[in-house]
């Protein structure tokens, strides 16, 4: 075949993204490894967050790069302009929300990852092999039954997703998948407390159910659900017409870590023949301690159960993961299969079911593997330490809190949340609610430390997620020294706490 008869350009010319000196990059990779090791090896003597200068904002805001630019150059600006201003998550003392903090093996693993690059949506590869075998420590770690299925997700918003998804396609009563809510002769509702996270409203509202679809649940006292007033409410809704189909029950409360009597809510399901579904996002994991698994029993009776890896395993993120009792009826929620993924019995296609049969998504990256290395490099039995480390840290500073007349704690600590205010005479709700706001933010600003803020009982507080591996008892009280510092120096700058 002559030149003429091709499609190649004159010249031949063809490129790829690899470099043209692949010493010069593996110099500059060393050199990203040892910087990055010495930047975590560090944070401690590091601000906990510190505001974005304007300058690097400016710089950060740039028009689109049109040629190429020298590679040293670009992680220059990533060193002077990204690095130093993050959210400071893997700092000891970031307690806000609740994000987990990363780990060395976490880093390095996520190299191997992208260096991989798989995608794993299925076929034959090791890396699914390796999914397979997290997700099977998953199902042994929180009792499921030999042969329930599970799925490796982004967080804990698409665990719930998944679970939900999966309870409306059971008990529905109806073809969903063909019919859509169209095929509804009553309205589908699902029941959980009012201390939920707001990701299972986001769930009801794109599966089409709609914020209508899912009915709050008072709380007790200690927040967790009201069994009573769940099975009024269930009785009630179907006499209007309503048809219940999932109950969401919390292994831990986003607002104060509380716990629902999950047997409970497991016999209610049972009997009433209800999807049982348990958002435990990071309190799951309170189950591996021996002295708390008593306080998550019932867990392991759910048909869904959804938790993240990047919260209490301090994983990078994003890792979360949902189990399913019946592998059969998760499978039927999603699987989808065209010709173009045809599935054969030799070659790259084979190897049974892939795993974007068991969820929305086709290509996934190998969250894996830092899964895999992280529980093999750690073992259970140190997470399992750090987990109880964490919670005896949590009931360490709500004893300092209320130890303190000027402190006051709002909610008992029941697993590692712990949410309390500065108080002074003289000042009404409101006052005070602005005051603790202002207390938090100056935290922030000045570097010492990063809780967050909620409100409790309708008041607002100061919230302490502890998910961190790094924190040490003195970062506990380095913050209630704070706190009552900068309360003082706002009611009267020549104040000293007591």
């Amino acid at each position: 075949m002559s030149d003429k008869d091709t499609l190649l350009p004159p010249d031949r010319s063809e490129e790829n993204l690899d470099p043209e000196d692949w010493e010069a990059t593996r110099a500059l990779g060393h050199r990203m490894l040892d910087d990055m090791m010495d930047y975590m090896k560090t944070v401690a003597d590091r601000p906990a967050w510190q505001e974005i200068p304007e300058q690097v904002v400016a710089r950060l805001h740039e028009p689109l790069p049109l040629e190429s630019a020298d590679e040293s150059l670009v992680y220059q600006q990533f060193k002077r302009d990204v690095l130093p201003y993050p959210l400071g998550n893997i700092h000891p003392r970031f307690w806000a929300w609740v994000i987990g903090t990363g780990t060395p093996m976490g880093v390095l693993s996520e190299l191997l990852a992208a260096t991989m690059n798989p995608n794993m949506g299925g076929g034959v590869q090791a890396p699914y092999l390796v999914e397979k075998q997290v997700l099977e420590w998953m199902r042994e770690i929180f009792e499921f039954p030999e042969g329930s299925s599970g799925l490796l997700v982004s967080g804990g918003s698409m665990a719930n997703l998944v679970g939900l998804t999966v309870a409306r396609h059971v008990r529905a009563g109806f073809d969903v998948r063909k019919q859509g809510l169209h095929g509804s002769p009553k309205p589908l509702t699902v029941y959980g407390s009012t201390q939920m996270h707001s990701s299972v409203q986001k769930a009801l509202e794109l599966m089409g159910m709609g914020t209508d679809g899912l009915r709050l649940v008072e709380t007790r006292p200690d927040h967790s659900i009201d069994v009573e007033a769940l099975g009024r409410m269930l009785e009630e809704d179907r006499a209007a017409g309503m048809q219940p189909i999932c109950i969401v029950g919390n292994a831990g409360t986003v607002n104060t870590g509380a716990v629902d009597d999950l047997d409970a809510l497991a016999d209610i399901c049972q009997a009433q023949e209800l999807w049982f579904h348990v958002d435990g996002a990071f309190g799951a994991w309170a189950a591996i301690v021996p002295e708390r698994a008593a306080q998550m029993r019932g867990m392991s009776r759910a048909d869904s159960l959804a938790f993240d890896l990047h919260k209490w395993l301090y994983m990078p993120i994003e890792i979360g993961c949902v189990l399913v009792r019946d592998n059969a009826q998760h499978r039927d929620t999603f699987s989808l299969t065209p010709a173009y993924l045809e599935q054969t019995v030799r070659g790259v296609a084979a190897g049974g079911n892939w795993f974007s049969d068991y969820g929305v998504q086709l290509s996934r990256n190998f969250r894996a593997l830092k899964a895999w290395m992280s529980l093999k490099t750690y073992g259970i039995e140190k997470y399992r330490r750090l987990i109880r480390q964490n919670m005896e840290q949590a009931v360490y500073l709500g004893d300092q809190v209320e130890a303190h007349p000027q402190l006051q704690l709002m909610a008992p600590v029941s697993l590692n949340i712990v949410v309390f205010r500065y108080r002074a005479e003289g000042l009404d709700e409101v006052a005070l609610d602005e005051l603790n706001r202002e207390i938090l933010l100056r935290i922030q600003e000045r570097g010492i430390a990063v809780p967050s803020g909620t409100r409790v009982n309708d008041r607002y507080v100061i919230r302490v997620a502890h998910v961190n591996h790094r924190t040490r008892y003195s970062d506990m009280d380095l913050l209630v020294q704070s706190v009552l510092e900068i309360g003082g120096e706002i009611l009267d700058p020549g104040q000293k706490p007591e």
